[in-house]
């Protein structure tokens, strides 16, 4: 057995099935003892798409995603997508495969300082060395584990990766589990929910790394509490549920401010404040906060009181206590709900982005997954889109890194792949993965990916518009639309100008052998009136 037959026996003893990567001569040992010991090495098109398909697969299956790259620009291109998980808290190993150990101190073709790359967005960075190899795979893996999960990026030379092992245990790498909360913590939050008159929970990242996530229905229904969710948590309790609000700080973010502050206290449950800060939205209304850390808020907030550790534990002591009573009404709760979803929806004449994403959650199943990208559609997607269930949406809002939406829908689609997955993403983001459509064809994954087309990159456009500079720079296309290709590298491509257009051709792709990019061309007028607003 040589060290790359042993951190592939490590990786799959901690149940990594894939890794995501670009192969070079340096990362050839490693591909060869995943073939040889059962993790499947999926190729990309992009060193960034494979770290952001890691992240998802991350997420999706609770063991660490894997993404591999060689030296110099393979690590650079690597790190956008390790960032990804960096900010948004995925479990990932990420390897680069460099020049052999003699070589590592010179100024040599490709080489650069792999560790003072990672190390500002890793949870560590490792170098694997003759001799500790089965020791740095065990610590990355606790260490990724462990919460706030995250990254580890090892750095393998190619010398070391051939080098027969010396260590060839492969158990260990247990996470380590956050401490319980404080008995006196616990005391005094009970307190607060027991004397608030109209306490909200908002439910945030970190709570989406719950395996027992029914616990967080049971604490909002055992108080009868209503229920907000960033972007990142939707899903972790039924949208559907008669206690939900919907999503906050994305489109129409105003009438959610507006509604969080007629409450008397804001439970942040598990809420991460990396996706939006705490003084963004809350205003003067005192803050409860149940997560893994103490949250990192500006000086204008009032912290009322702080549950600091394992979040279901916590939940569960909280659970013990008798229920408290509020003065929120079903038809208050619901009144604000149907007013929020009509202010997503304003009155157009034309094929609006609004119109195509309801279409699309019309078609998909309830237990369905989306993986969507960074732009204007992704603050009408988070605050419009109706989750059902447990990490169903991926996008990323800590990094907040165009591209994440093909390659995130590709991981979802190999983590489960008894559920249907649908890609909706903005123009520019498909320009920036288009490849990986080569990915989903050789994988011959089921999966369409929705493009919402309006020509610009519709986010800086209103942000320009709102700071009154011209809209320059930020038009994706120019002239008329003309019809799109028949196929990119082989998957089909079907233009659609309307509702129906986009109902007959997403029925098709739901129910074809392999990936078919939709192409709807939208009018994206209504952002201005929804994103920000």
């Amino acid at each position: 057995m040589n060290n790359s037959d042993l951190i592939v026996q490590i990786l799959r003893g901690a149940g990594v099935t894939h890794g995501f990567g670009v192969p070079s001569g340096n990362v050839l040992p490693l591909i060869e003892a995943m073939r040889q010991g059962d993790i499947e090495f999926v190729l990309t098109a992009h060193e960034g798409s494979a770290g952001f398909a890691a992240d998802v697969m991350g997420r999706m299956t609770g063991a660490p995603g894997l993404c591999i790259a060689t030296l110099g620009p393979g690590a650079t291109n690597l790190a956008t997508g390790v960032g990804s998980a960096w900010l948004d808290r995925s479990p990932m190993i990420a390897i680069t495969c460099t020049l052999n150990t003699p070589q590592l101190d010179r100024r040599i073709q490709m080489r650069i300082d792999h560790h003072a790359l990672f190390g500002p967005i890793c949870k560590a960075s490792l170098a694997a060395r003759n001799g500790n190899v089965g020791e740095v795979m065990r610590t990355a893996l606790r260490i990724a584990l462990s919460e706030p999960q995250g990254p580890v990026h090892v750095d393998l030379p190619e010398d070391v990766s051939l080098a027969p092992a010396v260590d060839t245990g492969v158990g260990g790498g247990e996470a380590d589990g956050p401490a319980p909360a404080d008995r006196t913590q616990i005391d005094h939050a009970a307190g607060l929910i027991a004397a608030a008159r109209r306490p909200l929970v908002v439910l945030g990242s970190s709570a989406m790394r719950m395996r027992r996530p029914e616990l967080l229905r049971a604490f909002v229904e055992h108080h009868g509490i209503p229920f907000a969710s960033s972007t990142m948590a939707k899903g972790m309790i039924d949208e559907d549920h008669p206690l939900a609000v919907g999503c906050i700080e994305r489109s129409c973010r105003q009438v959610q401010r507006r509604f969080v502050r007629t409450a008397d206290l804001v439970i942040g449950l598990g809420f991460d404040t990396v996706e939006v800060e705490y003084e963004a939205w809350v205003g003067d209304v005192p803050v409860l906060s149940i997560d893994i850390e103490d949250p990192d808020v500006d000086a204008t907030v009032t912290v009322a009181g702080t549950v600091t550790g394992d979040v279901a534990a916590s939940l569960e002591r909280l659970l013990e206590r008798p229920a408290a009573a509020n003065e929120w009404t079903e038809d208050e709760i619901g009144g604000h709900r149907a007013a929020f979803q009509a202010a997503l929806r304003p009155a157009s004449s034309g094929f609006v982005p609004h119109e195509a994403i309801d279409i699309v959650r019309e078609l998909l199943p309830r237990d369905g997954i989306v993986s969507y990208d960074v732009g204007a559609h992704t603050h009408q997607i988070a605050s419009q889109w109706t989750a059902h269930g447990p990490r169903s949406c991926h996008v990323t809002n800590g990094w907040s890194s165009m591209g994440i939406g093909l390659p995130g829908a590709i991981a979802a689609k190999i983590a489960r792949p008894d559920l249907p997955v649908v890609c909706i993403i903005g123009d520019g983001c498909f320009q920036m993965t288009v490849g990986e459509l080569a990915t989903a064809r050789r994988l011959g994954l089921s999966l369409p990916v929705v493009v919402l087309n309006d020509r610009w990159l519709s986010l800086i456009q209103i942000k320009q518009v709102r700071r009154q500079y011209p809209t320059w720079g930020s038009q994706v296309e120019m002239g008329e639309y003309g019809e799109p290709p028949e196929h990119y590298f082989g998957v089909p491509v079907t233009g659609v100008r309307d509702a129906q257009g986009l109902r007959d051709a997403l029925r098709e792709a739901l129910a074809a052998p392999g990936p078919t990019v939709i192409e709807a061309v939208v009018d994206a007028e209504h952002y201005m009136d929804t994103v920000f607003d």
